[in-house]
């Protein structure tokens, strides 16, 4: 398997149909077709579903489509290494994170290196924890910064100095607003929204669980979420009240939303996580110094 045929694979089902794919490619149809009926025989499945002017992915080929989009991020990122190994240090740094004003610091690392290092670029991802771990067990972020309660036994990490404080963000109509802060037994009379992260149960000890208590499982938990933007749009259309963290949803005087904090207060602490044994390159080891220099 090529990775230039997968390249095209690619193309293909991006562009939902071969003329158009042949046209971005700069490849005569006929070839690549020819190289896609190649690679349908080599793998023995059908990828594609041809009609007339147009081509849909199988089952097959949705499955293949998310491993061939891994694998040509993979060989990008070595070949930007590989690239980058000369005397003036450059390169790239990927970080995955959730959604914490925590990210503050991290830009405050990013500035100092980029000052000193003005060639290296920074590429961030957003995500849960489950997101940001699976791309770092694949090797396609460096650094991950993840919100306790999270699974830390396959990664070395830094404690950060910040705190995340938990909340409930909800509708400035909603009946609660009239309370400063939330407690346990005001959300088990509503509809909740929250954070599958934070309703997991495959961890040793769970802040949020144990902060609820025996009553936990009695939440009326109608939407689930891994990242707070849409969780705000729910609760802003009346779904229900969000579970969210300080400072990460638009709660401003403009904003149809206000936070209440929970009580007793509820903070979740936040680490930054590499693989260990981990291969650094140039880049991405002078900003693991840097991290250590600031919070270690």
């Amino acid at each position: 398997m090529e990775l230039r045929v997968l390249r095209y694979f690619l193309a293909v089902a991006r562009e939902g149909s071969m003329t158009a794919a042949a046209d971005v490619l700069h490849v005569t149809q006929p070839t690549l077709s020819r190289q896609l009926k190649d690679l349908e025989e080599e793998l023995g499945k059908k990828l594609f579903k041809r009609g007339s002017h147009s081509v849909m992915l199988t089952d097959e080929g949705v499955l293949l489509r998310k491993r061939a989009e891994e694998i040509i991020e993979m060989v990008d990122k070595v070949e930007a290494e590989f690239t980058s190994m000369e005397e003036t240090i450059s390169g790239d740094v990927y970080i995955g994170s959730g959604e914490t004003e925590a990210m503050k610091q991290i830009a405050q690392v990013v500035k100092e290196l980029q000052s000193q290092y003005p060639n290296i670029r920074i590429h961030l991802y957003s995500g849960n924890e489950d997101d940001i771990t699976d791309r770092l067990d694949k090797g396609l972020l460096d650094f991950g910064i993840l919100i306790q309660p999270a699974d830390l036994s396959k990664y070395n990490y830094i404690d950060l100095p910040a705190k995340d404080v938990w909340g409930v963000v909800m509708r400035k109509d909603s009946p609660l607003t009239s309370k400063e802060a939330i407690q346990a037994a005001d959300l088990l009379e509503v509809p909740v929204i929250c954070s599958r992260q934070a309703i997991k149960q495959t961890y040793s000890k769970n802040d949020f669980a144990d902060w609820f208590g025996d009553d936990f499982g009695k939440l009326n938990v109608v939407t689930t979420y891994n990242l707070a933007y849409n969780a705000a749009i729910m609760a802003a259309e009346g779904i229900g009240y969000a579970i969210v963290l300080d400072k990460i949803v638009n709660t401003s005087s403009g904003s149809a939303l206000c936070f209440r904090p929970l009580e007793p207060k509820l903070e979740s602490g936040l680490n930054i996580v590499w693989k260990k044994h981990q291969v650094f390159s140039a880049a991405t080891g002078v900003f693991l110094e840097a991290v250590r220099k600031r919070f270690s």
